[in-house]
Protein backbone atom coordinates (compact mmCIF):
# COMPACT_ATOMS: atom_id res chain seq x y z
CA UNK A 1 0.00 0.00 0.00
CA UNK A 2 1.33 3.44 -0.95
CA UNK A 3 1.46 6.72 0.95
CA UNK A 4 -1.05 9.18 -0.47
CA UNK A 5 0.34 12.39 -1.98
CA UNK A 6 -2.46 14.72 -3.12
CA UNK A 7 -2.14 16.22 -6.57
CA UNK A 8 -3.87 19.42 -5.42
CA UNK A 9 -4.22 21.15 -2.04
CA UNK A 10 -7.17 19.95 0.06
CA UNK A 11 -9.10 22.46 2.16
CA UNK A 12 -11.95 21.83 4.57
CA UNK A 13 -14.31 24.61 5.70
CA UNK A 14 -16.18 24.18 8.97
CA UNK A 15 -18.13 27.10 10.33
CA UNK A 16 -16.14 30.29 9.85
CA UNK A 17 -12.78 28.49 9.66
CA UNK A 18 -10.97 26.80 6.80
CA UNK A 19 -8.39 24.10 7.46
CA UNK A 20 -5.56 23.04 5.16
CA UNK A 21 -5.74 19.24 5.35
CA UNK A 22 -3.47 18.57 2.40
CA UNK A 23 -0.86 16.95 4.62
CA UNK A 24 -2.44 17.05 8.09
CA UNK A 25 -5.28 14.98 9.47
CA UNK A 26 -7.84 16.30 11.95
CA UNK A 27 -8.85 14.21 14.96
CA UNK A 28 -12.59 13.99 15.66
CA UNK A 29 -13.53 13.00 19.21
CA UNK A 30 -16.62 10.82 19.67
CA UNK A 31 -19.33 11.82 22.15
CA UNK A 32 -22.26 9.39 22.27
CA UNK A 33 -25.35 10.37 24.26
CA UNK A 34 -26.78 6.87 23.95
CA UNK A 35 -27.51 4.01 26.33
CA UNK A 36 -26.58 1.22 23.92
CA UNK A 37 -23.45 2.22 21.99
CA UNK A 38 -21.27 -0.69 20.97
CA UNK A 39 -18.33 0.88 22.85
CA UNK A 40 -18.75 1.79 26.53
CA UNK A 41 -22.58 1.72 26.55
CA UNK A 42 -24.12 4.67 28.39
CA UNK A 43 -20.71 5.90 29.58
CA UNK A 44 -21.49 9.45 28.46
CA UNK A 45 -25.30 9.41 28.55
CA UNK A 46 -25.28 11.33 31.82
CA UNK A 47 -24.70 15.00 31.04
CA UNK A 48 -22.01 15.50 33.68
CA UNK A 49 -20.10 12.52 32.30
CA UNK A 50 -20.53 13.71 28.73
CA UNK A 51 -19.22 17.21 29.39
CA UNK A 52 -16.33 15.81 31.43
CA UNK A 53 -15.43 13.56 28.48
CA UNK A 54 -15.73 16.49 26.10
CA UNK A 55 -13.34 18.54 28.23
CA UNK A 56 -10.93 15.60 28.27
CA UNK A 57 -11.08 15.15 24.50
CA UNK A 58 -10.49 18.83 23.82
CA UNK A 59 -7.59 18.94 26.29
CA UNK A 60 -6.09 15.90 24.55
CA UNK A 61 -6.12 17.74 21.22
CA UNK A 62 -9.41 16.95 19.49
CA UNK A 63 -9.83 19.22 16.48
CA UNK A 64 -13.61 18.74 16.46
CA UNK A 65 -16.29 16.87 18.43
CA UNK A 66 -18.94 14.53 17.00
CA UNK A 67 -22.18 14.22 19.00
CA UNK A 68 -24.57 11.33 18.43
CA UNK A 69 -27.87 10.40 20.05
CA UNK A 70 -28.72 7.16 18.20
CA UNK A 71 -26.35 4.28 17.50
CA UNK A 72 -25.90 3.08 13.93
CA UNK A 73 -26.71 -0.58 14.52
CA UNK A 74 -29.94 -2.36 15.45
CA UNK A 75 -31.40 -1.56 18.86
CA UNK A 76 -34.32 -0.05 20.72
CA UNK A 77 -36.28 2.54 18.77
CA UNK A 78 -35.26 6.14 19.36
CA UNK A 79 -37.88 8.52 18.00
CA UNK A 80 -37.28 11.98 16.62
CA UNK A 81 -38.42 13.74 19.80
CA UNK A 82 -36.12 11.66 21.98
CA UNK A 83 -33.14 12.18 19.69
CA UNK A 84 -33.75 15.93 19.75
CA UNK A 85 -33.93 15.88 23.53
CA UNK A 86 -30.68 13.93 23.74
CA UNK A 87 -28.52 16.04 21.47
CA UNK A 88 -29.79 19.60 21.00
CA UNK A 89 -29.02 20.86 24.54
CA UNK A 90 -25.66 19.08 24.37
CA UNK A 91 -24.68 20.81 21.13
CA UNK A 92 -25.73 24.16 22.58
CA UNK A 93 -23.59 23.68 25.70
CA UNK A 94 -20.57 22.29 23.81
CA UNK A 95 -20.69 25.25 21.45
CA UNK A 96 -20.76 27.60 24.43
CA UNK A 97 -17.91 25.87 26.29
CA UNK A 98 -15.41 24.91 23.59
CA UNK A 99 -13.81 26.67 20.66
CA UNK A 100 -13.83 23.67 18.32
CA UNK A 101 -16.25 22.75 15.52
CA UNK A 102 -19.21 20.62 16.60
CA UNK A 103 -20.49 17.83 14.36
CA UNK A 104 -23.93 16.29 14.78
CA UNK A 105 -24.06 12.56 13.99
CA UNK A 106 -27.63 12.15 12.71
CA UNK A 107 -29.47 11.03 9.60
CA UNK A 108 -32.59 13.06 10.44
CA UNK A 109 -32.80 16.46 8.74
CA UNK A 110 -34.94 17.83 11.57
CA UNK A 111 -32.30 16.93 14.16
CA UNK A 112 -29.51 18.35 12.02
CA UNK A 113 -31.45 21.58 11.53
CA UNK A 114 -32.08 22.01 15.26
CA UNK A 115 -28.41 21.35 16.04
CA UNK A 116 -27.18 23.76 13.35
CA UNK A 117 -29.32 26.41 15.02
CA UNK A 118 -27.48 25.75 18.30
CA UNK A 119 -23.98 25.96 16.86
CA UNK A 120 -23.17 22.67 15.14
CA UNK A 121 -21.48 23.26 11.80
CA UNK A 122 -21.06 19.70 10.49
CA UNK A 123 -23.75 17.16 9.62
CA UNK A 124 -22.32 13.63 9.85
CA UNK A 125 -24.94 11.51 8.09
CA UNK A 126 -24.26 7.76 7.91
CA UNK A 127 -27.36 7.17 5.78
CA UNK A 128 -25.92 8.72 2.63
CA UNK A 129 -28.47 11.57 2.69
CA UNK A 130 -31.49 9.28 2.75
CA UNK A 131 -33.63 12.05 4.25
CA UNK A 132 -34.59 14.18 1.23
CA UNK A 133 -34.46 17.38 3.34
CA UNK A 134 -30.99 16.81 4.76
CA UNK A 135 -28.94 18.60 2.12
CA UNK A 136 -31.39 21.48 1.85
CA UNK A 137 -31.19 22.04 5.60
CA UNK A 138 -27.39 21.82 5.59
CA UNK A 139 -27.08 24.19 2.64
CA UNK A 140 -29.38 26.75 4.26
CA UNK A 141 -27.28 26.62 7.44
CA UNK A 142 -23.98 26.85 5.57
CA UNK A 143 -22.97 23.56 7.17
CA UNK A 144 -20.38 21.02 6.17
CA UNK A 145 -21.68 17.50 5.42
CA UNK A 146 -20.23 14.01 5.59
CA UNK A 147 -21.42 11.68 2.84
CA UNK A 148 -21.13 8.11 4.09
CA UNK A 149 -21.56 4.87 2.18
CA UNK A 150 -24.05 2.40 3.60
CA UNK A 151 -25.59 -0.53 1.74
CA UNK A 152 -29.04 -0.58 3.35
CA UNK A 153 -29.87 1.99 6.04
CA UNK A 154 -28.99 2.73 9.66
CA UNK A 155 -30.38 0.46 12.40
CA UNK A 156 -30.88 -2.41 9.92
CA UNK A 157 -28.75 -5.56 10.21
CA UNK A 158 -26.82 -6.42 7.04
CA UNK A 159 -24.98 -9.66 7.90
CA UNK A 160 -24.12 -10.92 4.41
CA UNK A 161 -23.41 -7.95 2.12
CA UNK A 162 -22.20 -8.73 -1.39
CA UNK A 163 -20.29 -6.50 -3.80
CA UNK A 164 -18.69 -7.41 -7.10
CA UNK A 165 -16.02 -4.82 -6.25
CA UNK A 166 -16.51 -3.14 -2.88
CA UNK A 167 -14.13 -0.25 -3.52
CA UNK A 168 -15.63 0.55 -6.93
CA UNK A 169 -19.16 0.40 -5.48
CA UNK A 170 -18.27 2.70 -2.61
CA UNK A 171 -16.42 5.08 -4.94
CA UNK A 172 -19.41 5.40 -7.28
CA UNK A 173 -21.82 5.91 -4.36
CA UNK A 174 -19.67 8.66 -2.84
CA UNK A 175 -19.27 10.44 -6.18
CA UNK A 176 -23.06 10.40 -6.58
CA UNK A 177 -23.68 11.71 -3.06
CA UNK A 178 -21.06 14.42 -3.47
CA UNK A 179 -22.86 15.57 -6.61
CA UNK A 180 -26.14 15.64 -4.69
CA UNK A 181 -24.50 17.93 -2.14
CA UNK A 182 -23.06 20.19 -4.83
CA UNK A 183 -26.44 20.36 -6.57
CA UNK A 184 -27.99 21.41 -3.24
CA UNK A 185 -25.65 24.40 -3.10
CA UNK A 186 -23.07 23.07 -0.66
CA UNK A 187 -19.55 24.27 -1.49
CA UNK A 188 -17.00 21.65 -2.49
CA UNK A 189 -14.78 22.48 0.51
CA UNK A 190 -17.69 21.63 2.82
CA UNK A 191 -18.15 18.06 1.58
CA UNK A 192 -16.42 15.14 3.33
CA UNK A 193 -16.50 11.51 2.16
CA UNK A 194 -16.59 8.39 4.36
CA UNK A 195 -16.31 4.79 3.11
CA UNK A 196 -18.49 3.61 6.00
CA UNK A 197 -16.42 0.77 7.42
CA UNK A 198 -18.65 -1.87 9.09
CA UNK A 199 -21.77 -0.26 7.60
CA UNK A 200 -23.03 -3.03 5.35
CA UNK A 201 -19.58 -4.53 4.97
CA UNK A 202 -17.96 -7.74 6.15
CA UNK A 203 -14.69 -7.50 8.05
CA UNK A 204 -12.80 -8.38 4.88
CA UNK A 205 -14.64 -5.72 2.88
CA UNK A 206 -13.95 -3.06 5.52
CA UNK A 207 -10.28 -4.01 5.56
CA UNK A 208 -10.17 -3.78 1.77
CA UNK A 209 -11.65 -0.30 1.88
CA UNK A 210 -9.10 0.79 4.48
CA UNK A 211 -6.30 -0.51 2.28
CA UNK A 212 -7.84 1.21 -0.76
CA UNK A 213 -8.15 4.59 0.97
CA UNK A 214 -5.78 6.22 -1.58
CA UNK A 215 -8.29 5.49 -4.34
CA UNK A 216 -11.02 7.28 -2.39
CA UNK A 217 -8.73 10.12 -1.30
CA UNK A 218 -7.92 10.74 -4.96
CA UNK A 219 -11.54 11.87 -5.45
CA UNK A 220 -10.29 15.18 -4.02
CA UNK A 221 -12.60 15.65 -1.04
CA UNK A 222 -11.40 15.23 2.55
CA UNK A 223 -11.78 11.55 3.47
CA UNK A 224 -13.06 10.59 6.93
CA UNK A 225 -11.97 7.35 8.58
CA UNK A 226 -14.20 5.83 11.26
CA UNK A 227 -12.44 2.63 12.31
CA UNK A 228 -12.08 3.15 16.06
CA UNK A 229 -12.82 -0.09 17.99
CA UNK A 230 -14.96 -1.36 15.13
CA UNK A 231 -16.13 -4.91 14.50
CA UNK A 232 -13.79 -5.61 11.59
CA UNK A 233 -10.81 -5.08 13.90
CA UNK A 234 -12.31 -7.43 16.46
CA UNK A 235 -12.88 -10.09 13.80
CA UNK A 236 -9.35 -9.74 12.41
CA UNK A 237 -7.65 -10.08 15.77
CA UNK A 238 -10.30 -11.99 17.76
CA UNK A 239 -10.59 -9.16 20.26
CA UNK A 240 -13.48 -7.95 22.39
CA UNK A 241 -14.54 -4.35 21.86
CA UNK A 242 -12.65 -3.21 24.97
CA UNK A 243 -9.41 -4.77 23.66
CA UNK A 244 -9.13 -2.98 20.33
CA UNK A 245 -7.12 0.13 21.28
CA UNK A 246 -3.86 -0.85 19.58
CA UNK A 247 -5.53 -2.12 16.35
CA UNK A 248 -7.53 1.12 16.27
CA UNK A 249 -4.36 3.20 16.50
CA UNK A 250 -2.73 1.06 13.80
CA UNK A 251 -5.78 1.56 11.56
CA UNK A 252 -5.57 5.31 12.16
CA UNK A 253 -1.89 5.32 11.22
CA UNK A 254 -2.58 3.32 8.07
CA UNK A 255 -5.52 5.55 7.17
CA UNK A 256 -3.64 8.81 7.67
CA UNK A 257 -0.78 7.61 5.50
CA UNK A 258 -3.31 6.49 2.89
CA UNK A 259 -5.01 9.88 2.65
CA UNK A 260 -7.68 10.03 5.35
CA UNK A 261 -7.89 13.60 6.62
CA UNK A 262 -10.41 13.27 9.46
CA UNK A 263 -10.03 10.41 11.91
CA UNK A 264 -13.09 9.77 14.09
CA UNK A 265 -11.92 8.14 17.32
CA UNK A 266 -12.58 7.29 20.94
CA UNK A 267 -8.88 7.56 21.92
CA UNK A 268 -8.03 11.15 21.05
CA UNK A 269 -4.75 11.34 22.97
CA UNK A 270 -3.33 8.22 21.34
CA UNK A 271 -4.49 9.21 17.87
CA UNK A 272 -3.06 12.72 18.17
CA UNK A 273 0.31 11.20 19.08
CA UNK A 274 0.10 8.83 16.12
CA UNK A 275 -0.90 11.66 13.77
CA UNK A 276 1.90 13.94 14.95
CA UNK A 277 4.50 11.17 14.89
CA UNK A 278 3.65 10.33 11.28
CA UNK A 279 3.92 14.00 10.32
CA UNK A 280 7.30 14.30 12.04
CA UNK A 281 8.66 11.15 10.43
CA UNK A 282 7.59 12.29 6.98
CA UNK A 283 9.20 15.70 7.58
CA UNK A 284 12.46 13.98 8.44
CA UNK A 285 12.20 11.75 5.38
Amino acid sequence: MRVFHPAEPIFLAMGASTYDVTNRALVMGILNRTRDSFFEPAATYDLDALFARAEQLVSEGADLLDVGGVKAGPGDEVGEAEELERVVPVVDELHRRFDVPISIDTWRASVAEACFAEGACVGNDISGFADPDYLRVASKAGATVVATHIRLRPRVADPNPHYDDVTASVRDFLLERRQWALDAGIASDRIVLDAGLDLGKTAAQSLQLLRDSPQLAELGSPLLLSASNKTFLGVMFDLAVTERREPSLAAAALGIGAGCRIVRVHDVAGTVRVRDTIARLLEVA
